[in-house]
């Protein structure tokens, strides 16, 4: 809509402003000292937050029931479910999702800048780059068993994990081509299909776990694979909802060939949004590989934590996006949760209620430094989120809570401890650079400077953060480059198939001390030389 001092709907366009900016702030006093502008963007992203909120909740809630479920079937198998979970999170999810973020910004700023055919040309360049990535992420996953071992976890809870991982295997690309989807909807500011396939897939999600472990008592092997077609429940649902509605149909032109070109400038913003994303969420899975080197109801119970900790943080990862979205597009209390423990064993709830002490005062820093990063991810600066991460969290907070854990003996809640830490300087820190040296101005030109371009160019959208790097590539060339991608993807993959079945898993370091022991006590002989008196 063209507003202008000439246009006799610019009166009703502002009096809609006011009544929008009016909904937040029903106090005159407060209309009155906060300038309008900041009142209406508070009133939109806020707008914005309560269904990205609801969708990311629901999103998560398919591995809150998979683990109830996982607590009914005992310790062992609520330790490997867990263990696998971090595994999955360290090697394939936090990975695929960190490449993903670059379609973020990507698709935010193109679609502010009104190039919406390049919109979808984005997406299929991302689908490409991702489900390539999947071929090095199955040969971690095949493999990830005697990784486990190596690092000293226990025999029966790494073949549990293993059970669990072996069957995520299939929804490793329905998983990252989910997220994409998410993306392409949410940052053009389309959030209820979201919404809404996720509630659909909840109630299948928690029915197919139902049918398999109970009804037909499949035991661990139904639980790993409710848990893998509960990625595709939300897969493909979200597809059938996007291809029924046609939410495609203005930014999708059909497959072409220009998603082949500029993977480079893709990759060079991957890259810092892949290092930023798993700098912080690598090291939380940490956590579980020390706690399962403590014992089997430490891990269990770090677990437990991380589940509740996710929902949680879903708060501020709802204005986290929200955030994200309007920036780009605009440039071009715990305990509650505790019930559910009641599917656990006692000490676990025990342990599980200790260590939320010490994450209730983290989560709030660590919402700061969430919303924090979507500004970073939406002006395109993520290196420098990547480099405070990986200095704050490993720097920092990894040290500390390592001492803290196993040399002043605080067990699992030395290493919240020394998260605390570390999340409270990174908030300010985060703080600091937001308001004090990020030129908002330049921006905001050189977002201008992109608008002006794609009205008055044609199609090429000039996109600040979007380098074009070497020109575009001719057939043979992307043939060359293309085709020695998919060659290095397929040669990981089969090195990875090869290692697992040509060489022999390692034994624990806790199964050779025990044959070690045995030993010992089969061939001392001072039970015979020296028997005991009666």
């Amino acid at each position: 809509i063209k507003v202008g001092p000439g246009y006799a709907g610019a009166e009703h366009c502002a009096d809609m402003e006011t009544s929008s900016s009016d909904r937040l702030f029903c106090c005159p006093w407060l209309r009155r000292r906060v300038p309008m502008a900041y009142r209406d963007e508070l009133y939109h992203i806020l707008k914005m937050t309560v269904p990205v909120l609801i969708t990311r909740i629901l999103g998560y809630l398919p591995s809150f029931v998979n683990t109830m479920f996982c607590g009914r079937l005992g310790n062992n198998v609520m330790a490997g479910y867990g263990l696998a979970c971090a595994t999955i999170n360290i090697t394939t999810t936090s990975t695929g999702f960190g490449l993903a973020v670059a379609c973020d910004t990507l698709v935010s700023q193109t679609f502010g800048g009104k190039n919406l055919l390049r919109v979808g040309v984005i997406l299929q360049r991302s689908i490409l780059i991702l489900l390539l990535f999947c071929l090095p992420c199955w040969a971690l996953l095949i493999n990830a068993q005697a990784v486990l071992l190596c690092l000293g976890q226990d025999p029966e809870v790494a073949r549990i994990a293993q059970m669990y991982m072996t069957a995520f295997i299939p929804a490793v690309p329905a998983m990252f081509l989910q997220q994409l989807q998410v993306s392409y909807l949410q940052n053009q500011i389309i959030i209820l299909p979201q919404l809404f396939t996720a509630v659909a897939a909840n109630i299948v999600n928690a029915v197919t776990n139902y049918i398999l472990v109970f009804w037909l008592e499949l035991g661990i092997s139904g639980s790993a694979a409710a848990n893998t077609m509960s990625h595709f429940y939300s897969c493909g649902f979200l597809f059938i909802y996007i291809w029924w509605k046609k939410l495609h149909a203005k930014t999708w032109g059909g497959w072409s060939m220009e998603s082949l070109q500029e993977w480079g400038s893709y990759m060079k913003l991957a890259i810092a949004s892949t290092v930023m994303k798993c700098a912080e969420w690598w090291v939380y899975e940490f956590g579980g590989f020390f706690a399962g080197m403590l014992s089997e109801n430490d891990l269990a119970a770090q677990h437990g934590v991380i589940m509740i900790g996710f929902i949680t943080y879903m708060f501020p990862v709802g204005i986290q996006a929200a955030t994200c979205a309007r920036v780009a597009i605009k440039q071009p209390a715990t305990h509650f949760l505790l019930p559910f423990c009641s599917w656990l064993c006692h000490k676990i709830v025990s342990l599980i209620s200790h260590l939320m002490s010490a994450y209730c005062f983290l989560q709030l820093f660590d919402a700061i430094v969430c919303v924090s990063s979507g500004i970073f991810v939406g002006t395109g600066r993520q290196k420098v989120a990547a480099v405070a991460n990986i200095i704050g969290y490993y720097g920092i907070g990894l040290s500390v809570g390592l001492v803290l854990t196993f040399v002043a003996k605080l067990q699992t809640l030395g290493f919240w401890l020394g998260l605390l830490i570390c999340v409270c300087l990174q908030s300010t820190f985060f703080v600091i650079v937001i308001i004090f040296k990020l030129n908002w101005k330049t921006m905001t030109d050189e977002t201008v400077d992109g608008y002006k371009a794609t009205y008055l160019g044609g199609d090429e959208a000039v996109k600040p953060n979007e380098h074009q790097g070497g020109g575009v590539l001719s057939p043979c060339q992307l043939l060359l480059r293309r085709g020695l991608v998919v060659l290095g993807a397929v040669a990981i993959l089969a090195i990875g198939v090869s290692v697992r079945f040509l060489v022999p898993l390692p034994e624990s370091q806790s199964s050779l001390i025990n044959s070690t022991l045995n030993w010992v006590n089969t061939t001392d002989p001072s039970t015979m030389l020296f028997p005991i008196q009666q």
